[in-house]
């Protein structure tokens, strides 16, 4: 647990062995509420684009813009929230984040109910819960090496936290989709609001100091913004991580907003039967998280990075392929996802641990910025280019389209950089 005289640094390895992190009151306090809120998160992620086709006929353009909104501001702002991070304690942004998302996915079933609400009120609010979800997880991600001390517990930690999304991928998409089709997609998302709340609750009562970073010289906005992407991309472990970041999420957003449109328009999927092919399908990224640490003492990480990422990319080239009778349909769909979360799980895992345990303290949060900016700037535009894809050639040309593009991407995934990675994680002083 961390102590007094923490510096934010990892403590070197030593011949003692670890405490579990179970046994770790903070950890555990921050890990409910990690898990309560991505919990909550599944019945929103399903639950905007529904109410935006359902209540107020989104066309596919507007589901992928809805899509573009979530995401845009890790591409606008993860940078300028990382330098801000860096020079700031975390927890208290922490909580102010998850604060505000709790009152904005309130007040979405109140304006609704009293009719001020529209499909632009509704990209508003997509919008401004993406800001608030860019400065969360720039801090978060910049905070668990503060919290968690002793370095050869952060992969534990990782694995712990990816198990944790992973099973909420599992059971939250067939509860939301059960929740929605019982109540409505809007009222379902005070359930989100909720599980914010406790999350903000979980932070409140951390009791781990937490120091501020220390301050060198006269401090530059611009200086230190640019030495955190220069850092990324000349760090030999980093750099080939961040060259294939943007692509990554490309490729999941858009597959996953093209086969919700083409689930719903053309296969004719309930919103139940769409929450269940995620959750079942999110079994992937489980499996992918819970067998991530022992693949990691086993082989390198590199060769292992590439393994994860074939998955990823390749196996939603079976999603266009559905067709026949619903259990074969639905059948068919599990599998596709199933094994793109499979890697995707282990991806995660992987390439989060490296990312920490090779990147110091006083530029952990610039760091995160960088690669947020890249992962979700991918996904923000891959999520608009999806929509207008569909809009023009219609949804399941447009699932055969994004499935083989995603496919495609594992020839120079396999002759990347990345599977050299062969370092083992050094610790940054």
């Amino acid at each position: 647990m961390t102590g007094p005289t923490n510096t934010g640094q990892h403590e070197p390895t030593s011949p003692r062995p670890s405490v579990s992190l179970w046994r770790d009151g903070d950890f555990v306090r921050f890990w409910i509420g990690q898990g309560t809120s991505l919990l909550g998160s599944q019945v929103t992620n399903l639950a905007l684009p529904l109410a935006a086709m359902a209540i107020f006929g989104a066309s596919a353009g507007q589901v992928g813009l809805l899509r573009f909104v979530e995401l845009a501001p890790y591409l606008l702002l993860s940078l300028p929230f990382g330098v801000w991070v860096d020079r700031s304690r975390r927890r208290p942004v922490m909580i102010a984040a998850n604060a505000g998302r709790m009152l904005l996915l309130a007040a979405v079933p109140v304006l609704a109910h009293f009719g001020a609400l529209s499909i632009h009120g509704l990209i508003g609010v997509a919008a401004l819960a993406g800001v608030l979800a860019v400065l969360f997880d720039v801090s978060w991600a910049s905070y668990l090496p503060t919290l968690v001390r002793r370095r050869e517990q952060l992969v534990e930690a990782n694995q712990k936290l990816g198990i944790t999304q992973s099973t909420t991928d599992l059971a939250g998409p067939g509860l939301a989709g059960l929740l929605i089709s019982a109540i409505g997609a809007l009222p379902a998302m005070l359930l989100d609001a909720a599980s914010y709340a406790v999350s903000t609750l979980t932070l409140l009562f951390i009791r781990s100091p937490e120091p501020l970073s220390p301050t060198v010289g006269p401090r530059s906005f611009s200086r230190e913004l640019v030495e955190g992407v220069r850092f990324v991309f000349t760090n030999p472990v980093l750099r080939p991580l961040a060259l294939i970041a943007p692509f990554t999420n490309f490729s999941l957003t858009a597959v996953s907003t093209v086969f919700l449109l083409d689930g719903v328009r053309v296969l004719g999927l309930t919103a139940a039967q769409i929450g269940l092919v995620f959750s079942a399908s999110a079994a992937g990224a489980l499996l992918g998280a819970v067998f991530s640490r022992p693949l990691m003492e086993r082989f390198q990480p590199g060769p292992l990075y590439v393994v994860a990422l074939t998955g990823l990319y390749g196996a939603p080239i079976l999603l266009p392929l559905a067709s026949g009778p619903r259990p074969v349909v639905l059948a068919v769909l599990v599998t596709g996802l199933l094994l793109s979360y499979l890697g995707s799980g282990l991806s995660n895992v992987i390439q989060l641990s490296l990312r920490q345990t090779h990147t110091p303290a006083t530029l952990m949060g610039r760091m995160s910025a960088a690669f947020r900016t890249l992962l979700f700037g991918g996904g923000a535009v891959g999520g608009l280019a999806a929509g207008l894809l569909a809009q023009a050639v219609g949804d399941h040309r447009a699932l055969w389209i994004t499935a083989a593009g995603s496919a495609a991407m594992v020839v120079p995934i396999a002759l990347s950089p990345v599977r050299r990675l062969r370092n083992p994680p050094t610790t940054q002083t």
